[in-house]
């Protein structure tokens, strides 16, 4: 049964790949007679890279981790072609380095598959993974070494090679999360304090949530950060919400995260001006609100069906590789183009939060609940961000934005989820098999 399984879930995933490729090539094809009414002559090349890398990843899968689910790692590579396509067709120079840094994704997804056999070993070292987080978190303040581009101080300059260290702490403080949350749950869940009507913990367990809530603000204030500040604090709330089963937490993190904000927002000119372009960007729109406007009117001339691929105007946004790519992708391929971008995500988030639900080991369900949500919450308030739902904040959308950090984080982020679901359904199948031979 365990061999069926395995080979069942791999050829799926096999056809799902051959579907993203076919995608990812198709699109770059279009886009290419969109620009210049002719095929490349890179797209030979063009074509083998993308298939080479999309086989040694599910080669990588069918070897290392063969019971692991079926549909993350084709949905990540077609959220990852769409993006390249897009660069690609925007900046020639980055689509270069994003070609590389996505095989080196893929290197690195690999590696955390062959290194990370059984995801349980991560738990003993949790307070490494929080001194390295930590660290990676605050790295940017270093006077030296640390970098402030376009207001925000989130990169770091080594060696010549420029890096976002809090796209790996997050992953690192998922783990730390994870382990520190199994190891004090019931402490954390058990009512010993009543207010009024209500049983809360004993107030001294709401320590953790202080560190966190402290932690968010200092990112907040010192580097300039809403967006991180608002995945690390959402990251940690939902962490604690689902070890826990409590809806206090949810209430006093929302509570102090809102404090924090509004106290921010008066304090520091940078939280107050994107606020207000947020509300209001027509009467800055040749300021701080100019992309915001840009790309309203980007998503505005997509209509329904889009204006297609290359025959659109998203070159008017300064940082639409980056920040504002989904108002290109909005532009080009429309609102049925950009459903199904979000449709994408929420597959990926579904099956991730599948993977927490159906998994017995209390520190791998909730290690998968923290990784699947840090690409929900980064995708919510960059998508929402870009439409003003949110305010605007200086985050990458997973797989799919321009960034050499964010594309090697998430393809760990995304090996350990396969790695957590890979070693459930292993567990499930023995112990059918047992039960059966019994």
């Amino acid at each position: 049964m365990t061999a069926v399984l395995r080979v069942a879930r791999r050829n799926t995933e096999l056809g799902l790949m051959i579907l993203a490729a076919v995608l990812t090539v198709g699109a770059y094809l279009l886009a290419s007679l969109g620009r210049t009414s002719s095929l490349p002559a890179d797209v030979g090349p063009f074509l083998g890279v993308v298939i080479a890398l999309l086989v040694i990843a599910h080669v990588a899968t069918r070897r290392l981790a063969p019971a692991a689910d079926a549909t993350l790692l084709p949905v990540a590579a077609l959220l990852n072609g769409i993006g390249y396509v897009f660069i690609a067709r925007l900046d020639h120079k980055l689509a270069g380095l994003q070609a590389l840094w996505t095989a080196l994704g893929v290197a690195a997804f690999v590696g955390t598959l062959l290194f990370v056999r059984r995801t349980r070993d991560l738990e003993r070292y949790r307070y490494t993974f929080a001194l390295i987080g930590i660290g990676l978190l605050l790295m940017p303040l270093l006077p030296v070494i640390g970098r402030n581009i376009n207001g925000s101080r989130l990169w770091v300059r080594l060696g010549g090679i420029s890096f976002e260290p809090g796209e790996f702490a997050k992953v690192t403080l998922c783990i730390f999360l994870a382990s520190y949350l199994v190891e004090k749950r019931e402490l954390l869940s058990v009512g010993t304090t009543r207010i009024g009507s209500a049983t809360i913990p004993a107030f001294r367990h709401f320590g953790p949530i202080l560190l966190a809530w402290g932690l968010a603000m200092v990112v907040l204030v010192a580097e300039r950060d809403l967006g991180s500040s608002m995945l690390f604090f959402a990251l940690f709330l939902a962490m604690l919400w689902v070890a826990t089963a409590r809806g206090a937490y949810l209430i006093l993190g929302t509570g102090l995260f809102g404090i924090g904000a509004v106290t921010a927002v008066k304090a520091f000119a940078h939280v107050h001006e994107r606020i207000a372009v947020w509300l209001n960007p027509w009467p800055v729109a040749n300021g701080n609100g100019f992309q915001t406007v840009q790309a309203l009117f980007a998503m505005a001339a997509g209509g329904i069906f889009g204006t297609g691929l290359a025959l659109g105007s998203p070159q008017r946004i300064p940082a639409v590789a980056t920040d504002f790519i989904f108002a290109a992708i909005g532009e080009e391929l429309g609102l049925l183009g950009s459903c199904a971008v979000i449709v994408a995500f929420l597959l990926f988030v579904g099956t991730g939060l599948r993977i927490a639900l159906r998994t017995e080991s209390p520190f791998e369900k909730l290690l998968a609940a923290g990784l699947t949500t840090i690409i929900a919450v980064q995708a919510f308030i960059i998508i929402g961000g870009v439409t003003r739902l949110v305010p605007l904040t200086g985050i990458t959308l997973p797989f799919v934005s321009y960034g050499g950090s964010s594309l090697l984080a998430n393809y760990v982020l995304l090996a350990l989820l396969l790695r957590v679901s890979d070693s459930d359904a292993t567990k499930r199948a023995t112990a059918v098999i047992e039960s059966v031979a019994a």
